[in-house]
């Protein structure tokens, strides 16, 4: 063996190069946006994080992935703004603080330090010359701005109004922060349900465009897309207003307009009673003496139960009724008021008219309670009773006992009934047709100290007015208590509430209540565009510039809050003027989780005894010792674990993959691993694993596969650098023979192949690709024993080619190859078509659908010379005999099939 294959085998990959390429791309600016000035532009971002301290491999996938994205397309040539900040206000942080016992801002300045010093580390570039973060005054000064802009413009509100209460965090919820079993977003509780004064968004305004323009975002996921329309729940139907008449008045004249919403109008002539919301504002005014005590504790029974128990369809239905009756606008006759937890206020008017013929839940509620059940839709062939029925009808029919829309078609898909039913309400001024939204306004107060202050002053008249707009930042002041006690800290900093208007110097005070911490985020992308502007939230020169972002990186959890208040904020800047489009991103991606095993040692304490630790036996329900190893294995097999035995004749308990965290005790920190391994290792696991929008498992088998193809790397070219750049230097690329051609064309294949790939996300075939270009560099080099111009330009291109997913390597790769500069200003290498044609290939031989053998062709052959070759090839021949050809099809460069 030679002395330069011997090197070839022993050089390996090394950690120790990767500071010096950070420092040169922060030196020479190679991420800075602006660069290249007159070059394609392209503005790639990844959704900011919550400062959450030293970061681990699970929170760098969502960063590496952008970060290949962007360096591919900064090597091909492209100005790109790749930016980043920190979420840095609301419940998160100011849970973390109140945990450790430390005050928000310290903590989250402390946190943001210790994240910054893991990207480092880990190699993600940014232009950290447009940082944003949130909880800086000079941040926040323009979610100050923001706000009162939706307030000049009417989408900025105070109302009374039923909204969720975290008992936990102490503070109201916006709806798109419960989830469907009616627990908070981040603490987990369930949520109560209170009457408070608070600020909204109006974002049902823009309802109707938000649902639209999802079909413009073509280079969304469907998912989200889908998890947007259901949120935004666009109904059509009629609006219809009953009369409620006070207890013990029949007198139309003192009754009250209560409002209906409905998407079958044609069946109010069968409505035998109402049903409202527990929470409903009416509930108080119509309820009788007699039956006030019995509706309070329905009542209070119900906030504190969730949507999804309230709306389950196997739940035995409940309800009261309050003693009052109501008028219907088609018959006038008086049916009974009820309240029942299964009609929800957030949902149409919080009030419904009952059908009981023909809708299953007040079907089981009339059954229960003994209501009436009246037919006004009769199936085609059949004659229903409302007496007799055993279940309702919702289908299709004829309109029956239904007054001047009798013998109508009737049906949701006809609509002849429904259409009809309207005419009628609107020609006799007794509703009209209207579309109804699931969506409900943004609510955006909260009673926590760590957020944005509501930039709006309270006189003692009741007036509210904001704060002038040149004394904004309102700050945020410093309070000596900050813990959540139901109302906001800050209504005891006295010095701070206290203040004069401006305008007129009489006593006012300042809001107490600090924004949701989606406001920040909603908008902040913008920010990135002119993020050292003080005199206005962004110029909008610097918007036209760079919106919308073109490729958007983030989990999918974050589909209707953050991307929906995102769409909706930047739909009201563009109507300002603002911004070139009414939607802020692209393209949106949205990816996997990283996963690893949890490993629980298990104390052995006899060859067959073993115990389990407390915390593994509360988790899982196990018993504190398994008295044979048998026992253990099963019992744990029973709670999808497995029991794993080491080399020092210990017992270790292994989960299946688990979500990365902090809390779940598997997140390996970032920077111990980048300073044993490499940055360029853990990338290559990340984006080599999976495609990208899955899981992936983190392996030490994965680590060890990435840390061979590095090392294969360097093996390969590490001793040939020198002969690399002199063979680069002589010039012309001698093609004339095969093992030439062959590399030539893998090489031609690979830029094809990494470049379609890269763009598309399928990182993971893409550094396949490289695998086994890699592997056919390895072979030639071995057969031919030199480096030839082949071999040096395939090298070179190589190193390019490597950039986006191992980029110190790539680096090291240039400067060895004789590059100056850095690989990112090298250019990208294009592939030529001409390259990849073959000029043989392999051809499948089959008799009657079944391998017989096969044949090397030329690849320009024809189908007529293709069945000459199959039908005298010595092996199909044998398989046919004397037996009759029936005909052969042949399938132009795969297959030729000989039927007999």
């Amino acid at each position: 063996m030679s002395e330069a294959s011997t090197k070839r085998r022993v050089e390996r990959f090394d950690p120790a190069i990767e500071p010096k390429w950070r420092e040169f791309w922060a030196r020479e600016g190679i991420f800075t946006a602006g660069r290249r000035s007159g070059a394609p532009r392209r503005y790639i971002l990844e959704m900011f994080p919550y400062p959450s301290g030293d970061l681990h491999i699970g929170h760098l996938k969502n960063y590496v992935i952008g970060d290949a994205l962007t360096r591919y397309y900064v090597i091909r040539g492209y100005d790109v703004l790749h930016p980043f900040g920190w979420d840095a206000f609301g419940l998160p942080a100011e849970n973390a603080a109140i945990k450790y016992g430390r005050h928000p801002r310290e903590w989250t300045y402390s946190n943001i330090a210790e994240s910054k010093k893991s990207l480092d580390v880990a190699g993600i570039m940014y232009d950290w010359s447009r940082e944003v973060t949130t909880c800086s005054p000079d941040y926040y000064r323009w979610n100050q701005w923001l706000f009162q802009l939706l307030y000049r413009k009417g989408l900025a509100y105070r109302a009374r109004a039923t909204v969720n209460w975290d008992p936990v965090d102490q503070t109201v919820l916006a709806n798109e922060q419960v989830d469907a079993e009616g627990r908070s977003w981040r603490s987990g509780a369930k949520v109560e349900k209170r009457e408070l004064e608070q600020w909204f968004f109006k974002i049902t305004a823009y309802a109707e465009r938000l649902l639209n323009d999802l079909d413009k975002l073509e280079h969304w996921p469907e998912r989200v897309r889908t998890m947007q329309r259901n949120w935004i729940g666009k109904s059509e139907g009629a609006e219809v207003t009953f009369l409620a008449l006070p207890p013990g008045s029949d007198a139309p004249e003192d009754a009250d307009p209560l409002v209906v919403f409905t998407t079958r109008p044609d069946t109010l002539w069968g409505a035998t009673f109402m049903v409202l919301a527990p929470e409903h504002p009416l509930v108080a005014k119509l309820t009788a003496p007699e039956r006030q005590a019995e509706a309070a504790a329905y009542i209070a029974r119900a906030r504190m139960e969730s949507e999804i128990e309230r709306t389950s369809t196997t739940r035995e239905k409940s309800g009261v009724f309050i003693g009052s009756y109501a008028i219907n606008p088609v018959n006038d006759e008086r049916i009974p008021i009820w309240i029942a937890d299964y009609v929800l206020m957030g949902y149409g008017t919080g009030a419904i008219m009952a059908v009981p013929a023909h809708d299953e839940r007040d079907f089981e509620f009339a059954r229960a309670f003994g209501l009436p059940v009246r037919v006004v839709v009769q199936p085609p062939g059949q004659e229903l009773d409302g007496d007799t029925m055993a279940e309702a009808w919702p289908g299709d029919g004829v309109m029956v006992n239904s007054g001047p829309i009798n013998g109508v078609p009737a049906g949701k898909e006809e609509g002849q009934s429904v259409k009809a039913a309207i005419a009628w309400l609107e020609a006799h001024g007794r509703g009209k047709g209207t579309v109804n939204y699931r969506l409900r306004d943004w609510l955006i107060s909260r009673q926590r100290y760590w957020g944005t202050p509501i930039p709006m002053l309270h006189l003692d008249d009741g007036t509210i007015k904001p704060v002038p707009a040149d004394q904004l930042p309102v700050v945020l002041p410093e309070v000596q208590d900050y813990l959540p006690r139901g109302k906001s800290p800050l209504a005891a900093a006295e010095h701070w509430v206290n203040t004069l208007d401006p305008e007129t110097g009489r006593p006012a005070r300042r809001d107490t209540d600090t924004m949701d911490t989606f406001v920040d985020s909603s908008w902040y992308f913008l920010r990135f565009c002119d993020a050292q502007n003080g005199n206005e939230i962004f110029s909008k020169e610097a918007a036209y510039n760079w919106m919308p972002v073109d490729q958007y990186i983030g989990g999918i959890e974050h589909a209707i809050l953050h991307l929906l208040y995102s769409r909706f904020i930047t739909k009201v800047l563009y109507d300002e003027g603002l911004v070139p489009d009414d939607e802020p991103f692209k393209a949106l991606f949205t990816q996997g989780m990283v996963q690893r095993r949890v490993r629980t040692p298990l104390e052995r304490i006899s060859p067959d005894i073993v115990r389990f630790p407390e915390e593994l036996r509360r988790k899982l329900e196990l018993p504190a010792e398994a008295q044979t190893i048998e026992h253990a294995r099963t019992v744990l097999k029973d709670r999808g674990y497995t029991l794993e035995a080491e080399n020092d004749g210990s017992w270790t308990a292994v989960s299946g993959p688990v979500t990365m965290s902090k809390s779940a005790g598997n997140g390996i920190p970032v920077g111990p691993f980048v300073r044993q391994y490499g940055s360029d290792v853990a990338r290559i696991v990340v984006l080599f694993a999976a495609p990208p929008e899955n899981s992936m498992e983190w392996t030490d088998e994965g680590v060890a596969g990435a840390q061979r193809f590095l090392n294969r790397i360097v093996t390969l070219f590490g001793a040939d650098r020198e002969a690399i750049v002199a063979a680069l230097n002589a010039g012309h690329d001698d093609l004339s023979g095969d093992a030439e051609r062959t590399l030539h064309r893998k090489l031609h294949e690979t830029i094809k192949k990494v470049t379609l790939d890269t763009e598309q996300f399928r990182f993971n075939t893409a550094i396949a690709a490289l695998m086994e270009l890699l592997n056919e560099a390895t072979r030639y080099r071995a057969d031919t024993g030199a480096v030839t111009p082949v071999f040096a330009r395939m090298a070179s291109t190589f190193a390019r080619l490597l950039a986006p997913f191992a980029p110190h390597l790539a680096e090291e790769l240039h400067l060895w190859f004789g590059g100056s500069g850095s690989v990112y200003d090298a250019g990208w290498p294009e592939w030529d078509e001409t390259a990849l044609a073959l000029e043989e290939i392999e051809v499948v031989l089959q008799v009657n659908g079944k391998l017989r053998g096969r044949i090397m062709v030329p690849a320009d052959a024809d189908e007529q010379q293709l069945r000459e070759w199959a039908i005298s090839n010595p092996r199909v021949l044998s398989f046919v005999g004397d037996r009759t050809v029936r005909r052969i099809v042949v399938v132009p460069g795969k297959l030729v099939n000989v039927v007999v």
